[in-house]
């Protein structure tokens, strides 16, 4: 039996106005570092998403809010009784002046497992961003399921980023090649969008073996990396708070990722 499950937080600059999670997708208040930010925890409250499965989080930061969401735990693909695909939608919007930090754990993609991910933002000018995803592909040992998942990012109504990723033997031919994967099992990005980063933008450049920061056309800039584990995948995006500058003005208070 396939399940669905909608979560929605709404935030303004007062307070958290709406707080709602169903199914899977259970909503907690957590404490942020510094008091003026607010603060929600996904918490997984069955297995999911399994084969047919539909899962959507809807998130709205209004004008001069600024939200913090994470999970605690690892979201975890697994197969179903059904062959159809997992759906997972994620749709936030970001207020002007408002920030969203968006800081889930890792997706796992498990053996014989189908997910479908599609993460869709909308910017207003002058909003903040920053946007961490995570695919871990396979637990120890096993191979992994079919993962894509797209990202769609649009600042003031224009496309500032739109990329699909796709892995595993549903998959197009190719995506664990030498000039893809490489036979690493762990992908991950860092998206950081800040009025800031229109006048001193980034340069393209090489962070490690596996790693690269680049400009977007516009005031953004988007660090991939790849690794053999998931330990050391989130360690490598750490580093991009840590050691550069148009992160780290970006950073939660009291955290570095």
């Amino acid at each position: 039996m396939s399940v669905c499950g909608t979560a929605r937080v709404v935030a303004t600059d007062t307070g958290l106005t709406e707080l709602h999670g169903e199914g899977p997708l259970a909503l907690r208040r957590t404490r942020a570092a510094a008091a003026r930010d607010m603060k929600v925890t996904v918490v997984g409250a069955m297995a999911a998403p399994l084969g047919g499965d539909r899962l959507a989080i809807d998130v709205d930061v209004r004008d001069g809010a600024r939200l913090i969401v994470d999970s605690a735990a690892a979201t975890i693909a697994l197969p179903g009784r059904t062959a159809q695909p997992a759906h997972y939608d994620v749709r936030l919007r970001v207020g002007p002046d408002a920030t969203l930090w968006w800081l889930p754990e890792p997706v796992v993609s498990a053996d014989a497992s189908h997910l479908v991910m599609h993460t869709r933002v909308d910017l207003a000018a002058g909003a903040r961003l920053v946007l961490r995803e995570e695919q871990v592909l396979g637990r120890h040992g096993e191979p992994p399921g079919t993962l894509v998942s797209r990202l769609t990012v649009r600042l003031a109504g224009r496309p500032l980023l739109d990329q699909e990723l796709a892995f595993g033997p549903g998959a197009p031919g190719g995506w664990d090649s030498a000039a893809v994967l490489g036979g690493h099992r762990s992908v991950g990005q860092l998206l950081l969008v800040s009025p800031r980063l229109a006048d001193h933008p980034v340069d393209t450049r090489v962070l490690g073996e596996t790693a690269t920061i680049t400009p977007l056309a516009g005031p953004g800039a988007l660090a991939t990396v790849l690794a053999l584990d998931a330990l050391t995948l989130r360690s490598q995006l750490d580093e991009v708070f840590s050691t550069e500058p148009c992160a780290r003005h970006l950073a939660p208070a009291g955290t570095r990722s």
